[in-house]
């Protein structure tokens, strides 16, 4: 009945269903959540778009990908400007010249770097082996106790010391006065939300939620002439190999009967003992003058079965553990592995774009 059967309604594989039904393709996507969208959706709470599973910012310096997702959403010009919060004090993010004067005193880039190398050197780190030393290495010890250590430790559930070097590498460090967190030329959030995006995407596109691909596997399968599955990669194989190691998320939403709480749509609480990682304030994110407002505290926890993983753990054994997953993949003809959790590769959503429109040009041409 079906060209493709699409496991999941996120960008990927809203992207991949898209694309093959402009090109006469016949799509049936299912999802087993009750709404499409995936980890982007949003919904309107006091006239505000709620960001149901967390924090999402577009930003992009890839102009096709930019001109892409402009089709389907105006975009603002929200600069995302985390702010850190360490017991009763607060930094700017990313780590630059006004984090320094914060927390040195230091007004100069010159100042800055001799302050972060002097803590480098009493470190005595060389060549970085672990998280902990990178970011060490990076920024000096004192940004790294307040800023780095607890808050990634919550994050990733363990030690800096048991976590590998690279996952510090994406945050940025700047020696001017900037508190743009990312460096891309293009980044927004879209008017109205993200949900309206991935609709658009799906017009025309046979949907249903509620479905378990796994509970209806064999019916399914027999629908359709090939699959793009976005769910784990290794829960598609039974887990023959074992499994892998995801981080999870919680979130507490409440209405706010207050029209600004914080007065920033992200504020990281840094320090250990307090269990969640940041707030968010979702009307920030598109300049709201709602009377009310709705924040988000956001807790890291492990995964276990029932729950939804959100970040692939990849460190060395973890890998080792996708690569043999993998090469069952690349057996399966008639399946398309895409997406953070088919790929098993931490993606932001301007990547998982550009690997969808790679997927469909290698598939459709």
């Amino acid at each position: 009945m079906y060209d493709y059967l699409i496991v999941g309604s996120g960008l990927f594989g809203a992207i991949f269903a898209h694309e093959a039904t402009k090109q006469g393709k016949k799509c049936l996507v299912i999802d087993r959540r009750d709404h499409i969208a995936g980890n982007i959706y949003t919904e309107s709470v006091e006239g505000i778009n709620v960001h149901r599973y967390g924090a999402h910012i577009f930003h992009t310096s890839d102009k096709e990908v930019w001109d892409y997702i402009q089709q389907f959403a105006e975009f603002n010009r929200f600069t995302n400007a985390p702010v850190a919060r360490y017991k009763n004090e607060l930094y700017n993010l990313p780590f630059n010249m006004n984090t320094f004067a914060q927390m040195w005193g230091v007004f100069t880039p010159a100042e800055a770097k001799a302050k972060i190398a002097e803590q480098v050197a009493a470190a005595g780190i060389t060549e970085p082996k672990n998280l902990e030393e990178q970011a060490i290495s990076l920024v000096g010890t004192d940004i790294y106790e307040k800023l780095v250590k607890g808050y990634t430790g919550k994050q990733w559930g363990r030690p800096c010391t048991e976590l590998p070097a690279f996952i510090i590498k994406r945050l940025p460090v700047r020696f001017v006065y900037d508190n743009n967190y990312f460096n891309d030329r293009y980044q927004g959030i879209p008017v109205g939300g993200y949900t309206q995006i991935i609709e658009k995407m799906l017009e025309g596109v046979e949907v249903r939620l509620n479905t378990d691909f796994f509970a209806h596997r064999e019916a399914l399968t027999a629908e359709a002439d090939k699959i793009v599955f976005t769910g784990m990669i290794d829960e598609y194989f039974d887990y023959c190999y074992g499994e892998l190691e995801y981080r999870s998320l919680r979130f507490e939403t409440e209405t706010l009967d207050t029209d600004n709480y914080q007065g920033n749509a992200v504020v990281n609480y840094t320090e250990y003992d307090i269990p969640y990682t940041r707030i968010i304030e979702h009307k920030h994110f598109e300049s709201g003058t709602q009377p009310k407002t709705v924040i988000t505290r956001e807790y890291p926890a492990t995964w276990k079965h029932g729950d939804e993983p959100y970040y692939p753990m990849n460190d060395e054994r973890n890998n080792a553990l996708y690569a043999r997953y993998k090469a069952l993949a690349d057996k399966e003809h008639k399946v398309i592995f895409g997406g953070r959790l088919g790929m098993y590769k931490y993606f932001d959503m301007h990547h998982v774009v550009a690997e969808a429109l790679k997927c469909v040009r290698a598939e459709l041409g």
